[in-house]
């Protein structure tokens, strides 16, 4: 009777592994089709300034940033409601995700560009796949984790993600200064005002 139990226990845990799986690969491919969409939704909008707070407004990496972090936080906002009794650390699991994701984009960006002087296009593209593909397999790694979250890293994870909200739409209409921020196809920081 207990080996009948231990057998039924790990094939519940295998089938909920695997439909968490499938639903992080979903989540991946939407993603990558919102980040590619907001890269020309300020564009279309006729640079509309609500629109310029979630989407590309320029070719820095920072603007370049919201093509990840978007998609990642509307996505899984919705797939909590799709994952809520399967996954674990949850909260915890999606804003290490992000974060990761957006750090591998600066980072990566930052050094082949520093070493080669230059970027190209499909470079940057491949980064950019790359960031969502491993921000998301972080969070998936971290949901299928036994241990249970506490509720001040709850709170901290959510904490994080608003900050890197504020982040994006701040820095949108009162731009840096800094490189990072900085359209190296134009010379111009933020949104081009003239």
């Amino acid at each position: 009777m207990e080996k009948i139990k231990e057998i039924s226990r790990k094939l519940i845990e295998k089938i909920k592994t695997s439909k968490l799986l499938q639903i992080e690969i979903i989540v991946i491919i939407i993603c990558l089709f919102l980040g590619t969409l907001l890269h020309f939704t300020y564009q279309w909008s006729g640079k509309n300034l609500f629109i310029a707070s979630f989407s590309a407004v320029n070719e820095s990496v920072w603007e370049h940033l919201k093509l990840a972090f978007y998609p990642m936080l509307i996505m899984a906002i919705v797939e909590y409601f799709f994952v809520k009794e399967i996954a674990n650390n949850y909260i915890e699991a999606k804003t290490i995700g992000i974060f990761v994701s957006i750090a591998f984009i600066v980072i990566s960006f930052f050094t082949y560009t520093g070493i080669i002087g230059t970027n190209f296009f499909l470079i940057d593209i491949l980064i950019f796949i790359i960031s969502i593909i491993i921000g998301e397999y972080i969070a998936y790694k971290l949901m299928k984790r036994k241990n249970e979250s506490t509720v001040q890293s709850k709170v901290l994870a959510s904490v994080i993600t608003i900050f890197l909200l504020c982040c994006f739409i701040i820095c949108t209409y009162c731009t840096p200064e800094v490189n990072l921020f900085r359209d190296f196809t134009t010379g111009v920081y933020g949104i081009d005002k003239y």
